[in-house]
């Protein structure tokens, strides 16, 4: 019998700041991965005026940031990337969670919903943080390994925008679970959430952007926490 769904988005939706925050604090704090993050920033850092001043397209933005957010756990195998990954969650994450959004959560996983983390963070942390939460499904940007180490590069294309909907409907579709999408909810705080949001009967924004602070008005969406 298809089961009702409630998935969650991360960055700004569960949390105040983004997960990669953590990511280059765990490095930081070891003194590690310098030249690595000086490349990173370099790159990337650059681009934020472009974007802000509409010559570069915020999806093109997101899925470079988020395609090179491997480059800091290059060479790292599956222990030490599970070592970063709890730091990330318990020692950053578990800090900058949402305690008005955190109990939205509890409640469908209370009433026995499938629920799920469908962030654009790497696979790995967004297991770790479900685990951390009680959540039992956690959806995330593939990286890539070869022999037993991680390669810097994704293995496919990061879990953002429409391919959240794309990675959520293969995941379940592998554990033969029956999701009834149309009796599904969604939580995010981005527009660029859009393909998420289509994916299910009730969606909610979440301390939502401008843009998605507007559509959701629209269309007569719950709203939860101030539009940003």
């Amino acid at each position: 019998m298809p089961l009702p769904a409630a998935f969650f988005d991360i960055d700004g939706t569960l949390t105040t700041h983004n997960v990669w925050k953590g990511l280059m604090d765990y490095f930081a704090e070891r003194g590690e991965r310098r030249l690595t993050h000086a490349l990173f920033v370099g790159l990337h850092y650059p681009l934020v005026p472009l974007r802000s001043a509409g010559m570069l397209p915020e999806a093109i933005f997101r899925r470079w940031w988020s395609a090179h957010l491997p480059w800091y756990f290059r060479g790292f195998d599956a222990v030490q990337m599970q070592s970063l990954a709890s730091w990330v969650a318990r020692e950053y994450v578990s800090r900058v969670t949402r305690p008005d959004i955190r109990p939205v959560l509890d409640d469908h996983l209370a009433r026995g919903h499938v629920v799920a983390l469908v962030s654009g963070a790497p696979a790995a942390i967004v297991r770790a943080v479900a685990e951390m939460w009680g959540v039992p499904h956690a959806i995330g940007s593939p990286a890539e390994t070869a022999n037993g180490r991680y390669t810097g590069r994704m293995a496919g294309a990061p879990c953002i925008d429409e391919h959240k909907a794309v990675y959520v409907r293969a995941h379940f579709a592998r554990l033969g679970l029956v999701v009834d999408y149309a009796a599904s909810y969604a939580y995010a705080d981005s527009f660029s959430d859009m393909g998420l949001f289509s994916l299910v009967g009730f969606p909610a924004a979440v301390y939502p952007d401008k843009r998605l602070a507007a559509h959701a008005a629209a269309n007569g969406w719950p709203v939860l926490g101030r539009p940003a």
